[in-house]
């Protein structure tokens, strides 16, 4: 969200809305032009002006954090809210769930991913007519379909009379700098020093904003004037600014060395292409000469801060980048005053204050990284601190804090990306298995299991030698695609883990891999193995038998999920209704809700075998409530399946309908309906035809019809609704 207004661009705007028109125009417009030039910003603002044409509404997917391709269809899925419990590849279900969808897609920033998104277009655009996609990108992608808008920097006045503070390059400074410096307003006195300042900076958004937040120290004058010296310098190709070459009194007694007052030469080690558009020079130069201003501690966070992908907080900052130069407890000033000269922007969230920086400010930050040769430090830090916090992740899932934990992985979700891309990169097969399994309930819980896959499936090709995190990594793997509705790998995976896991005597793993293997038994509908698989771990789980460690440990919660499910079908429901009161108890007891909501999914299925279908109701609400806050999306459809099924037992059909509608829109981007348990799948088809016979075949579709197209958000919050509605 931004929060300041866009200066000009009116010609912009209303280029893009003609492309468009009312919905019905071009299908594909990328906004091209220099870093800095405020491409994110204009796509925000056309974005919010062209939603309203559009049916399903405005979509933005933020591509900066992403490092490989191929997980470029799994990002769009996760802005659209599509589920990733899929067998199928991703951007199938990406382009099936489009295919009825009238909607405006933003890609923002492409560059580094031009090939995958021009394929990832093509084949969206091919299948989805109703899509329209807005692209931001340094490059355009080259396709015949495509139409370039070409972003230039503001215009700049020429000449120095009082119109000219009309300008918009004007008004974005004197915007900025107000904002910066309250009061502060174009004089006559400053007047042709501001607009002296905007022609040297060519009207460059970026770099404008840069000089504003400098007006804290200097005048306009000063500021223009320290400018004027840097071009004189800068404007000379092959020529390294005074200041720039690394000093060897610059050395840390840890071998680091302090940033000198001044930027690397334009291009970082490369000669500045006279042909180069002269706003790079502009851009080049006020950045580095908003790091020349810095202090000396100041440019050594900024260029440390560069190893972070997405947003961070001060604990992370303090963590990664605290040393001899840089005491921990200044990190937190130092993160205030990056952030007063818009170097950093701050992010406040639920969870506290976040910090981001832009892709252009990053890119300086690491080239200074790199020629100080800290940059393998650094990122060799960064990568231990995601480790450790995805081990305190792993050790307070199961417990209290489940909802904090949702939202701080969620938070460092490209952080943990690029923590898992640097390990396997370095080819550190036992880190890259440790932190892959660590991360088991954020792949699993927190419904990132495709991405949780490809990390898993890599980290376990790469760390071959048997270990407990490579069992681990083998049970989180299994785990993982059972969900997507894969038994039969599933399995596989599961069975190997056992085999390795008793061979080493990780009792602990080779118990959570037999869990995994009666949760693949469940989908299969091989009755004998569930209950021999479910009775064995019934006893080799349970608190008095003592071979698991940990205060709530996973395998046994797992096993009496399932267990219940065995004796609902066994014909034991009050047996079963039993055992997963004992377990929600036990669950109370440490605060954890997730596992609990599956239970209360078994337990509502088993009030419906008792007769007690307003118990049911109860307890599906309950387990749908979890989901939801958890965006658990094979949690949410089993919930809404059995909330459906009891509603209809209830005797409301009509809500019965939508509500198996509503489910069906979010297992049609699952993949496998039912998670392919046998029961379910019965019990939903079961309730089908009781509806259908009820209300009659059009009033059934109807109601089928509207829950269906209804969006999963409000669907989810309707559900929860008072149930006599409907």
């Amino acid at each position: 969200m931004q929060k300041t207004r866009l200066v000009g661009r009116r010609a912009e705007l209303a280029e893009i809305q003609r492309l468009y028109g009312d919905g019905t125009g071009a299908r594909l417009v990328t906004l091209t032009g220099v870093g800095g030039v405020g491409k994110t910003r204009l796509a925000q603002a056309a974005a919010a002006g062209l939603k309203p044409y559009f049916r399903d509404g405005a979509w933005w997917v933020e591509l900066s954090p992403l490092q490989e391709g191929i997980l470029l269809p799994h990002a769009i899925g996760q802005a659209l809210s599509v589920a990733n419990e899929i067998t199928r590849p991703m951007i199938e279900v990406v382009a099936d769930y489009l295919a009825d969808r009238e909607l405006l897609l933003v890609l923002d920033t492409c560059e580094h991913l031009v090939d995958v998104c021009a394929e990832a277009a093509r084949t969206l655009l091919a299948a989805a007519p109703g899509l329209r996609i807005l692209l931001t990108s340094r490059r355009p992608l080259g396709m015949a379909e495509e139409h370039v808008v070409l972003i230039d920097p503001l215009p700049v006045p020429a000449a120095d009379d009082r119109a000219a503070a009309g300008a918009d390059a004007v008004v974005l400074l004197a915007e900025r700098a107000a904002r910066a410096v309250p009061g502060f307003e174009i004089t006559d006195a400053n007047r042709a020093d501001v607009l002296r300042l905007c022609r040297r900076l060519e009207g460059l958004p970026l770099a404008l904003e840069l000089a504003a937040a400098r007006l804290q120290e200097l005048s306009v004058r000063e500021l223009t004037d320290r400018l004027d010296d840097r071009f004189a310098v800068l404007g000379t190709p092959d020529m390294v600014p005074p200041g720039t070459a690394l000093p060897s009194d610059t050395a840390s007694p840890s071998g680091s060395r302090l940033l000198p007052h001044a930027a690397p030469r334009p291009g970082v080690g490369t000669s500045m292409c006279s042909e180069a558009p002269p706003w790079h020079q502009a851009l080049r130069t006020a950045i580095g000469w908003s790091h020349e201003l810095c202090t000396p501690a100041e440019r050594l966070l900024w260029a440390r801060l560069s190893v972070f992908a997405g947003s961070f907080d001060s604990e992370a900052a303090g963590r990664v980048c605290a040393g001899v130069h840089l005491p921990c407890e200044d990190i937190p000033g130092l993160l205030g005053a990056l952030v007063e000269k818009s170097i950093l922007s701050w992010v406040p969230t639920a969870g506290g204050d976040r910090y981001r920086m832009l892709d252009t400010i990053r890119e300086y930050g690491t080239a200074w990284l790199r020629r100080l040769g800290e940059e393998d430090r650094l990122r060799q830090r960064h990568q231990y601190f995601y480790l450790a916090l995805a081990r305190r992740g792993d050790t307070a899932w199961i417990g209290p804090d489940q909802y904090g934990w949702y939202d701080r992985a969620n938070s460092e979700h490209a952080n943990f990306r690029a923590a898992l891309e640097h390990t396997l990169a370095q080819q550190d097969g036992p880190t890259a298995l440790e932190l892959a399994g660590a991360l088991w309930f954020f792949w699993y819980p927190c419904g990132h299991l495709k991405e949780g896959q490809h990390y898993l499936e890599r980290a376990l090709a790469l760390g071959t030698e048997p270990s407990p995190p490579r069992n681990k990594a083998l049970w989180v793997c299994s785990m993982v695609l059972l969900c997507q509705g894969d038994a039969a790998a599933g399995a596989a995976w599961a069975g190997q883990c056992v085999a390795e896991a008793e061979r080493l005597g990780d009792e602990d793993a080779a118990t959570t891999a037999r869990a995994c293997l009666l949760v693949a038994a469940t989908m299969l509908g091989d009755r004998p193995r569930v209950f021999s698989l479910s009775e064995h771990l019934l006893d080799i789980t349970a608190p008095e038998a003592g071979g698991l460690l940990g205060p709530l440990p996973l395998a046994r919660l797992l096993a009496r999920v399932l267990a219940g499910n065995v004796l609902t079908v066994d014909g034991r429901p009050k047996e079963a209704i039993a055992m997963l009161e004992g377990m929600r108890t036990e669950c109370g007891r440490h605060g954890e809700r997730w596992m609990r909501a599956y239970g209360d999914v078994m337990r509502a299925h088993a009030e419906l075998a008792c007769g007690r279908p307003e118990a049911a109701l109860h307890y599906a609400r309950a387990a749908l409530e979890v989901k939801r806050r958890l965006h658990d999306s094979l949690g949410c459809a089993l919930s809404l399946d059995v909330l459906a099924v009891a509603t209809g037992a209830a005797g409301r059909s009509e809500r019965a309908a939508w509500l198996l509608g509503l489910a069906q829109h979010l297992w049609r981007t699952i993949g496998l309906p039912q998670a392919g348990i046998p029961e379910f799948v019965a019990a939903r088809r079961s309730c089908e035809r009781r509806a259908h016979a009820t209300l009659g075949a059009r009033a059934f579709q109807a109601a089928f019809r509207a829950g269906y197209e209804t969006d999963l958000d409000t669907g989810l919050a309707y559900a929860l609704g008072p149930p006599q509605v409907l």
